[in-house]
Formats: C-alpha cells, structure tokens, sequence
C-alpha cells in the first residue's frame, strides 16, 4: 500500500487483493471504504519487460483523450505510468464501477476498433513484432523429454502437447511465413486482445481495458477476435486473419507448458489452464466466414 500512497494518492487508506483477471495480479485501492484505484501488478517475462509495458501505457494514456471508451493507467508522481515493484512493474488506473459483459456486441466493439484505427499513431509506439520463436517445435519436444512431475496436471499436459508436435511445427512454419507478408497491409493502432475479458460494461458505457498489448500492427489483429465471431468486416486480409490466429494458438500453448512443466497445486487457475492448453492443442483451425 505505501508505494501506492507515495506515488500515486496519499488518501488510500486500505487495499485488497482482487482474484480476477489472468496472469497478472491486482488489488483495489480505497478511501474510506470507497473503491478509488485499480491496481496491477505485471510480471516481467519474456513477453513484456518494463520498458514496453511503461511504452504502452503511455500510449493508452495519451488516447484516452481522442477516444472516450479507454481507461488507461495515470501517471505517479515520478511522471511514469509504471514502477518497478517485486517481480514486476505496478500501474494505476482510475475504479471504474462495471463488469465484463456476458457476451461481445459486435457492432459495438467494430465502433471501437475503426476509431482506434483512424486515430494518427504516436511516435514511440510499440511495433508488432512475431511473439513465439521459429524454435518453438523444437523447444517443446526438448521440453517434453521428461517428465513434468511438480503437479497434477504436468502429465496431462505434457502427453497432449507431445502428441500435436507435428501439428505445432506446421502451425509455426505458417505463421512465420505469414508474418513475412505483414508489411503488405497497413499499419494501425491495435489494441491486440479486445475480446470480453478486456471489455467493461460501465453505465451502459462499453469500455476498453487492459493496454498492455498494444501495438503497431495489421489491424487485422483486432479483428480477428470478432471476425470468428461472425462479424462481416469489409477490407480484411485472410492470410493476416490466419497470421495473428496462429500467433494466438502458438502463444497460448508455449505460456501453458512452461505453466505445467513448473509447479503448480491443481488450482481454480491450474483448472482453466489445463483446459485452455487442450482446446488450443484441438480446436479446429480459423475460419473466414464471416469475413
């Protein structure tokens, strides 16, 4: 709580660990019993590092003025929208009273995206670049080699994940070849994951969360979450749409291993895991029907 009090509001008199959201940690910040701040704490990993987690907020916060529907992290009073804290960075951004709706409003969330895509990109804007190496199949099977033995879903994992080997090096071959034709489309703001998880119902506002992803990039990054689900989008690339679902799946499935081969207790989060592993490993590949 200190560092929340000396950085940011000096009044926030208690915080409370929240258990939501996925791989990340956060508390709300109060005054008097009032919820005033959302906290989060962001593991530095291979995915993000401070600087691109510090470059991205300050992106999403210079958009929250152009673009009603963000909610981005403020400032501390050191002027950095992130601070170095355990094993990550913490940010703030203000409480806002909703909840995840039950279901994506298409239309709705298109409005959002054509108008974070016609905004004009800022200088320092983080560039899309490929997330999981061309060495993923490889690293896999060397990491298959033994047994994942430190909790009740190594195992499972590990055998569902060596059985699709052939599959994952066939996934990766193509996204890499796709990600070479990247440069054919136009480049946008993208905010990378606009599916539920990242919406907020506040008010009857519909609302845009969570900026750590943004980037530079096909705006086909966007779309594909609403085009498999059944959004007709004029102008979009399928072989961009097969691109950053590829990215997705390969993504997904190198988080869940270095997930199961590493201990882990059978938690709720365990639960969701092993569940989100088999589905990527099995799911049928991304159709273009609605495109």
């Amino acid at each position: 709580m200190s560092v929340i009090q000396r950085q940011w509001t000096a009044e926030i008199d208690a915080v409370e660990h929240l258990p939501v959201g996925f791989g990340a940690h956060h508390w709300v910040a109060t005054i008097k019993g009032r919820p005033t701040l959302f906290v989060t704490l962001d593991t530095v990993d291979g995915k993000h590092d401070a600087a691109s987690l510090e470059t991205a907020y300050a992106v999403a916060s210079g958009l929250m003025f152009p673009l009603d529907f963000v909610v981005a992290p403020v400032p501390s009073h050191a002027g950095s929208f992130t601070l170095p804290f355990a094993h990550g960075v913490v940010s703030v951004t203000p409480w806002v009273a909703g909840d995840n709706p039950d279901g994506i409003d298409l239309d709705a969330v298109a409005r959002m995206l054509r108008r974070l895509h016609a905004v004009s990109p800022p200088s320092g804007i983080p560039r899309w670049t490929t997330i999981t190496p061309p060495s993923l199949p490889a690293d896999l099977s060397e990491l298959c080699r033994t047994p994942w033995s430190e909790g009740p879903y190594g195992e499972r994992a590990r055998s569902a994940i060596r059985a699709r080997l052939d599959a994952i090096a066939e996934w990766s071959d193509a996204y890499h070849a796709l990600a070479g034709l990247a440069h054919r489309r136009p480049w946008v703001i993208t905010h990378g994951e606009p599916g539920e998880h990242n919406l907020m119902l506040a008010v009857d506002k519909l609302l845009l969360v969570d900026w750590e992803t943004v980037r530079l990039a096909p705006a086909e990054r966007d779309w594909r979450t609403l085009v498999e689900r059944g959004l007709r989008v004029e102008d979009v690339d399928a072989a961009m749409l097969d691109l950053f679902d590829l990215e997705w799946r390969l993504d997904e499935i190198s988080q869940y291993a270095a997930w199961f081969a590493s201990p882990h207790t059978g938690s709720a989060s365990d639960r969701v895991a092993i569940g989100g592993l088999l589905h990527e490993l099995t799911r049928s590949s991304f159709q273009h029907s609605g495109s």
